[in-house]
């Protein structure tokens, strides 16, 4: 099981670290209307840009990777065996019985019966 985690790691940060490097380098939307108030060569000022692009459909499936393996982390994380307990059922029971420990003497109630009889 932990190896199954591990891998499942290993591609949640390799798409997460891949996601971030792909979003850095695609050219956002605001960046055409500049253009198409003055300096021209934007077709569309709010319209429909197109199909979307081999970067925005890579983005899109490291997207879906990256939450499918975020789900199943947590799922492994909330796996618990059957036959464990809690902590405490498990410490007790590896703790030594409570009858091996001496008991401590009765300290007296009151200093009165410390006082010695004539």
């Amino acid at each position: 099981m932990s190896v199954v985690v591990t891998i499942i790691l290993t591609v949640q940060m390799l798409s997460a670290l891949a996601m971030i490097g792909l979003i850095l380098v695609q050219h956002g939307k605001g960046a055409d209307m500049g253009a198409a108030f003055g300096s021209g060569g934007s077709g569309s000022l709010f319209g429909a840009s197109g199909s979307a692009n081999f970067l925005s459909r890579t983005t899109a499936v490291l997207a879906t990777v990256f939450f499918v393996c975020t789900l199943a982390l947590a799922y492994f994380g909330n796996l618990r065996p059957a036959s464990s307990g809690s902590v405490l059922e498990s410490a007790a029971a590896l703790a030594p019985a409570v009858s091996a420990v001496p008991a401590a003497p009765a300290v007296p109630a009151s200093g009165a019966a410390q006082i010695p009889a004539k």
